[in-house]
Formats: structure tokens, C-alpha cells, sequence
């Protein structure tokens, strides 16, 4: 279990003229097993936090326990043990380039002197598992993005760690390059026990593997929470903005009024719409959609715009709220 308390980071700044506060009282719990997201826009503090979990960034004040363990109390040979359980990957791969695939999976384990013959097997497993043993003699320069990344996952996980630290890892990749990203973490996670971190600015990315979120803002913790609640009601303003965002409407459209229709965990099969439409006997203009599908579950929002007669109008008020009681009526 990962438990960050109280912690606080601050950088100076550029200038010399006072600091700049990059984490303020930052407090949450990563629970063992669990794929945990952090999201927030560029310069939240996200990264910083994820940086301060293995204390690649120190932070100012405030602790990080690791399994019980204070992280700040350890001497460098300490923390640098502790630091084998912790993997990470980052955006930009960071692999080194005059060595071989194989050859960048086996650096870890060179570093703690593992036998030369079980390195090389641990290293092939995992060149198996993200679907490079192929590509063993190549060099990272001959790689794709997605390719790269995964070369980084696998060097990641070669010391065997509890945990995996993504700071936003899928961000330079294409849509399909990341989802298999992502469905290759949510294999490790789910066959190996490893608990991994995803930092992201990306909702796409929350939806489709994270338990739990949290979301920065301002160097603060505005909310955090299960995917669902956070999603079916989203507390603060960030978390509304990021998760519900408002829908703009085509200035030039002007008939009747407005339809919004919030989906709070409905079913994702239901037809809303077209029954509405069947049964009212009333056309409906979708001027907007911003919907998601979690397990099933339908979250989001629709805008539609009703006819201007209103014995048609009120038609579609009743039938909304006899079948769909989670709607707004907009001027």
C-alpha cells in the first residue's frame, strides 16, 4: 500500500524571488491490488506527485510510506532497495539507445548483480509477456512509440516490483497504440498483483483501466473517489470540467428549447433517445453528446432540442418524466 501524508513540495523560483508550491498538503491511499489514476491538467502537480511516491523529487515536507515504510527516514543504500519494488515508465520511454531491447530490459538486473543466465530468463519472460521476444536484437531506434513503451514495461517490471508508476505514458502514443497500452497494463495488474499508478490528463484513459481516481488542481486534491462516483457525480469544479464538460451549442441553431439529459449509471444498452422519438411521435434535434460507457454503465450528457410546438413539448416532458426523471429543462 502506497499512503501519501501531508506532503508538500516546492520549487524556487527561476528568479530568486520566493518559491513556487508545486503539492500543498497533498493526502491520499493507493490500496494494494488496484489500478489508481491521478488526473488533472498540465502543471496540476501530478507528475510532481508521482515523482515524490520513489522520491525521485524529495518532497519538502510531509511523508510517503510504501508498505509502512517511511521513505523520507531511509539513507540513500535503503531507499535504493526499496526503490527495486517500485517500478516506473514515462512518456519519453527513456531507454538507452546503444543497447539492445534485451540488453535495455537487462540493465536493471545487471545493477543488482543478477546471475547472468536467471537475468537473461526473467528478461525473455517479460520480452514475452508485451509481446517483443522477436525483437530482442533491435535497437530503439528501430522501434515504434507503442513498441518503445513497451520495451520500458518490461524493464520496468524485470526487479519483480509490487508497484508501477506510469507518468502519463500513453501521452505520445496514437489512439490504438494506447489501448493497447493500456489493456497490456490492466494483463500485469490483473495476472501479476502488480499495483500500478497512471498519471494522466487524459479522461480516455481513467475510463477504461482505473479503479479509483483523484484529481489535481492547483497543486490540491480536489476529489477523489471510485471511477463511478466520481463520474456519475463529479464534486468539484475540475472534476465537473474534465468529466462533464460543457456542451457548446451551434449559435446559428434556434427553434424550440432544450433538452439535457444526464446519465447517472443508467444502463448503456438503453435507447433513450430513439424511444423517446418512437413513442412521442416527436422529432428531436442531438445538438451535443459527451457520453461514456463503464461497465455497462451509461454516464454523460446529451443535448437535444425539441420542436417549438409546445403541446409537443410537454408531450416529451411527460414521457421524461415517467421514463427518464434525470433531465434538465433549459430556456
Amino acid at each position: 500500500m502506497i499512503e501519501i501524508k501531508h506532503l508538500n513540495k516546492t520549487f524556487p523560483s527561476r528568479h530568486g524571488s520566493g518559491e513556487i508550491v508545486a503539492l500543498d498538503d497533498i493526502n491520499l491511499t493507493v490500496r494494494d491490488g488496484e489500478i489508481f489514476g491521478i488526473i488533472g491538467l498540465s502543471g496540476a502537480g501530478k507528475s510532481t506527485l508521482v515523482r515524490c511516491m520513489n522520491l525521485l523529487e524529495r518532497p519538502t515536507a510531509g511523508e510517503v510510506l510504501i508498505d509502512g515504510q517511511d521513505l523520507m527516514a531511509l539513507s540513500h543504500k535503503e531507499l535504493l532497495a526499496v526503490r527495486r519494488n517500485i517500478g516506473m515508465i514515462f512518456q519519453s520511454y527513456n531507454l538507452l539507445e546503444q543497447r539492445t531491447v534485451l540488453r535495455n530490459v537487462l540493465y536493471p538486473l545487471e545493477l543488482i548483480d543478477t546471475p547472468k543466465d536467471k537475468a537473461v530468463a526473467r528478461a525473455m519472460k517479460l520480452l514475452e509477456l508485451v509481446g517483443l521476444a522477436d525483437r530482442k536484437d533491435s535497437y530503439p531506434s528501430q522501434l515504434s512509440g507503442g513498441q518503445k513503451q513497451r520495451v520500458a514495461i518490461a524493464r520496468a517490471l524485470a526487479t519483480e516490483p509490487h508497484y508501477l508508476l506510469c507518468d502519463e505514458a500513453t501521452s505520445a502514443l496514437d489512439p490504438n497504440t494506447t489501448a493497447a497500452i493500456l489493456e497490456l497494463l490492466q494483463t500485469i495488474n490483473r495476472t501479476m498483483g502488480v499495483t500500478v499508478v497512471v498519471i494522466t490528463h487524459e479522461m480516455t484513459v481513467i475510463d477504461k483501466i482505473c479503479h479509483r481516481v483523484a484529481v489535481i488542481d492547483k497543486s490540491h486534491i480536489v476529489e477523489i473517489g471510485s471511477v463511478d462516483e466520481v463520474f456519475a457525480n463529479p464534486q468539484s469544479e475540475r472534476a465537473k470540467e474534465l468529466i462533464l464538460p460543457r456542451v457548446k451549442v451551434a449559435s446559428s441553431i434556434e427553434s424550440g428549447r432544450r433538452i439535457r439529459l444526464v446519465f447517472n449509471g443508467e444502463s448503456s444498452t438503453k435507447p433513450v433517445v430513439s424511444s423517446l422519438v418512437l413513442e412521442c411521435g416527436v422529432p428531436v434535434n442531438i445538438m451535443a453528446a459527451d457520453t461514456k460507457d463503464i461497465g455497462g454503465k451509461a454516464y454523460g450528457q446529451i443535448l437535444l432540442e425539441l420542436p417549438p410546438e409546445e403541446r409537443q413539448v410537454q408531450r416529451v416532458l411527460a414521457w421524461l418524466d415517467h421514463n427518464f426523471p434525470s433531465y434538465n429543462l433549459e430556456v
